[in-house]
């Protein structure tokens, strides 16, 4: 009765060894496993070609090929002081933005999509991201970059900024904060400075250096 005992619980432990196997092959990947989640792709970059000096900015100086350039304002300028391509914003008035429309695809900023720039301002100057939907809308972020000391980088998502209708003809904010936006087909993304430059020398400026979006890319119709 022992020896049978013992084989029954041999047997036992061996079945139950077996199915916490199984379990965790499927666990690691197996049949039902979920698909581990994708990272968000990179939908573009620009990093702006050196003018060798400072001119304004035309589509002469954008460095990838498949975007567009969109220049809202006056007197937006590129150059390549600090060893670092940039838009300066320092004759701007009264206020100027930036922006991109990629040729072929509207970028899906849903999510967990994030923007990366490398930038500094002076003064009370601020960074502040645009986007312009499919249908038109154009919206400002309430993100600020205002960082002085030097270049830095700065990463945020686009679903985590509050939003608000700004006039690109004249740069003005419109109504209040909106509840909640759709940003899963924009058609431009760029940046604005809101406040008037103040010309060469500290005080009124900001340099945009290289940005990313990071989104899904979708076709236009």
């Amino acid at each position: 009765m022992k020896v049978k005992r013992i084989g029954f619980l041999l047997g036992f432990l061996m079945v139950a060894a077996m199915s916490i196997a199984t379990y965790g092959q499927q666990r690691a990947g197996g049949a039902g496993a979920r698909p581990a989640p994708q990272p968000i792709p990179l939908f573009f970059r620009e990093t702006w070609k050196d003018p060798n000096g400072n001119v304004a900015v035309t589509q002469n100086f954008v460095a990838n090929p498949d975007l567009e350039l969109k220049v809202y304002g006056k007197d937006v300028n590129v150059t390549g002081e600090g060893n670092l391509p940039h838009i300066w914003t320092g004759l701007c008035s009264p206020s100027c933005a930036v922006a991109f429309r990629h040729k072929t695809s509207y970028v899906d900023l849903t999510g967990k999509a994030k923007i990366r720039w490398i930038a500094k301002t002076s003064g009370f100057h601020q960074i502040r991201p645009i986007v312009k939907l499919a249908d038109g809308t154009w919206l400002a972020g309430e993100f600020a970059d205002a960082y002085t000391f030097d270049f830095h980088q700065t990463e945020f998502f686009p679903s985590d900024v509050r939003w608000m209708k700004i006039d690109m003809e004249t740069r003005t904010t419109k109504g209040d904060l909106l509840p909640k936006v759709d940003l899963s087909k924009v058609d431009e993304f760029g940046f604005v400075d809101l406040t008037p430059g103040s010309g060469h020398g500290s005080g009124g400026y900001s340099d945009v250096g290289w940005i990313e979006v990071y989104g899904k890319p979708v076709p236009r119709s």
